[in-house]
Parts: C-alpha cells; structure tokens; sequence
C-alpha cells in the first residue's frame, strides 16, 4: 500500500513538473498549438504576416469557446529565418513544451527542414505556405499542406500566357534555395511542355546587393517573359536594377512571395517599380469566398494594413488545426491527425479545405497585376476584377 501511494505521489509530481504537457492532455486552462515561424533575419516580414493571421484565427476561436472548453494558446517559435533553427523549434515545442500539433514554418527551406523530426516524434504538421513540392514528398502520414504548390503556380502561370498572346520565349531568375530550385524546376518543365522557348536560366545568391550580371544575361537573351522566383528582399532590388538597367519584356511574372507580399507595391518594398508585375496568388479580399472581406477588414483594423496570402494562410492553418481538435474531441495527437486526414471544411474564407491521400490541400490559384499600387485579379477569368495590361510599358514610358 506505501509502495502504491508513493508510486501515485510520483506521478503526481512528475505532472507538476511536465504542466505544459499534462495541460495539452487534459489538465490546465489552455490548448497549447505550436507554432514555428520566421519572426527575425531576412524572412521577417511574412513571419510577422503568420504571427498577424494567426492571431485573428486565434481571437476568433476564443470568443467561441476555444477547444475542448479551454482557451487556445499559441506557442510561437522564431527560427530567425534559418532552416537549423526551425529543426531547434520542433524540439522546443514538442519535447519540453509538449505541444501536440505544430503549425509551419515559413519558408519551402525551413519547412523541409523539420520534416523528419516531426514525423520522428509523430506530431501532426500543417504547412500553411511552403510551396516547394518537395516538401510533399515524404509522404508522412503527419503532414499536411494547406496551400498550392511549385507544379500548380507554373501550370496556372503557362494557362494565363497562353490566353493572354502565348509568348514564345521566356527566362527563368530563382534564388537559389529550395523554394526557388522547386519553383525553377517547375516552371522548366511546365514551359517545354507548353513550346515556350527558355532562352535563359540563371540562378542568384539569397540577399545579394547586386544581380546586375544576371539581369544583363537576361537583358542579352531578351526574352518575351520574366518569370522570377525570389522573396521580399530579392524581388525589391530585382525590379529596382530591372528599371536601371532599362530590362523590357512583354511580361513580368512570378511564383508569387517576394512578388506577391504586401509590402511589394509599397514604398516598403518596391514601390513604383512593381507596377505591371504578375503574380501567382492564392487568396485576395476580393476572392469570392464567404469571409475573405471580412478578415481583410479585420487585418486592417488591427495592423492598418491589408494582408497579402501569407496572412490568410496563417489564418487558415490555425482554423483547420481548431476544427480537427474538435472533430477529435481531444488534444492527443493521432487522434487530431486522423481527424485532418478526414476534414472537409466546403467553405472558408481561404476556400474549400480537404486533404487526399498525401496530405496535400487542392486549392485553386490565382493570378494577379499591380496597377496603381494594388493587387488585382487578373485570371481566371471567373474571379477577375480587373483586365490585365499587357505588355509592360517600357520604363522610359512610365
């Protein structure tokens, strides 16, 4: 009998000391979720994107009554942008805050980076941006992508040109990480299936001051269409030394972040220069889903800012995490996986949200233009608000 109430004693403690752990698996006052994301270094603006989306989604689930009658926290990890630090995260959040779901990260790199250590420690992922197909490839039973991918932005990119003059020749430029490898490697492929001459591939260095040499072997080549793979950082000096360099194709297209970030229009960004460009986008406000204007406002009453995608996939990553822990009624982890893989939310703002066999999200994209500063929707033409301008003027028109 001493031996049984000292074994209980025991447990007890252990409990105490583990109390994230023993709250996420019934006890305590919070539903703890992970989050990992880029908060600092040079992804920094679409980690503060997620943080913003998530926080809305967060509030929204609260008000209703959380989770399992308990309010939800989120648990947010920076990986400053680096891939080694996200893999740190998954260890941070899982082993000693014991979360047993985790939402992220950022970027194609750093997502690819954690897969084997979540699947290792079995916590369901959900990917809320990571577009680089590879990321998919595991086939982890615990892993799933809410947003479209690398093949689904070259294949909407080549159906938009084809309708729009089917250009003929195209150059490629792609930061040279996974993100941008997956998006080259896409669009290679997409473009040869399609007859569209490739008359220039080049690849740069992430966060180079100077792509001059590489714009001037585009330049040399002069192709009919751009299509850049590049973030923030990269697509503001890009188009800034496109102008300088007096660099005039038909098209300006892109696998969207850097092209499609909220800032990028703005002086925050690139400002004037990104007038013209094309994008792929997965959500604007004017997306004809129930909700989308709604979060829109909400974004802006908040931050005063209107959100790209990245702050709508946030959002969204977090609400299908919500619904499959109370699909689940519990917080354990293969019941809230099994709950994912059996999700079928018709309508959200973000649009229909299922998942098959791999784990990936079948969302549409979209294609858009800055024009006067904004992004408008361009193609298809079902969800157009506005006509595309083509071609580019020449920037000794502008």
């Amino acid at each position: 009998m001493r031996r049984k109430t000292a074994l209980a004693s025991q447990a007890v403690f252990l409990c105490a000391l583990l109390a994230t752990g023993c709250q996420n698996k019934g006890g305590g006052d919070t539903v703890r979720i992970g989050v990992i994301t880029s908060l600092t270094g040079s992804l920094a603006a679409f980690g503060e994107a997620h943080k913003n989306g998530y926080a809305i989604a967060r509030d929204e689930i609260n008000a209703k009554g959380g989770l399992l009658g308990k309010k939800v926290e989120l648990d947010i990890y920076d990986d400053q942008s680096k891939p080694d630090q996200a893999v740190q995260g998954v260890s941070k959040l899982v082993d000693q805050d014991h979360v047993t779901i985790i939402l992220g990260s950022y970027s194609s790199e750093n997502t690819k980076a954690i897969l084997p250590a979540v699947t290792q420690r079995q916590i369901p992922l959900i990917m809320p941006t990571a577009t680089a197909d590879n990321v998919m490839e595991s086939k982890s039973p615990w892993v799933f992508r809410i947003c479209a991918g690398a093949n689904d932005y070259a294949r909407t990119t080549i159906a938009f040109l084809k309708d729009a003059g089917a250009p003929k020749t195209m150059a490629i430029i792609y930061e040279n990480t996974n993100f941008g490898q997956s998006n080259m490697k896409s669009m290679t492929a997409a473009a040869k299936q399609a007859g569209i001459d490739l008359v220039a591939v080049e690849s740069y260095e992430a966060k180079s001051p100077d792509y001059k040499a590489v714009l001037q072997r585009v330049k040399k080549a002069n192709p009919e269409v751009i299509y850049f793979c590049s973030y923030l950082l990269d697509a503001t000096t890009l188009m800034r030394q496109a102008r300088e360099m007096d660099l005039n194709p038909k098209y300006y297209t892109s696998a969207g972040t850097g092209f499609a970030a909220a800032e990028f229009p703005t002086e925050k960004g690139a400002g004037k220069n990104a007038e013209y460009t094309f994008s792929v986008s997965q959500w604007l406000a004017e997306a004809k889903w129930a909700g989308s204007k709604e979060f829109d406002a909400e974004y802006f009453k908040r931050f005063n800012s209107h959100p790209a995608y990245h702050a709508m996939e946030a959002y969204s990553a977090l609400r299908v995490a919500a619904q499959a822990i109370s699909d689940a009624k519990s917080a354990e982890s293969d019941k809230i996986r099994d709950a994912i893989k059996n999700l079928n939310m018709d309508m959200t703002p973000f649009g229909p949200i299922r998942f098959d066999a791999i784990g990936q999200n079948q969302h549409p994209v979209l294609i858009t233009q800055v024009q006067g500063g904004k992004y408008r929707v361009v193609y298809p033409a079902e969800a157009a608000d506005s006509k595309a301008i083509i071609p580019a003027p020449r920037w000794s028109q502008r």
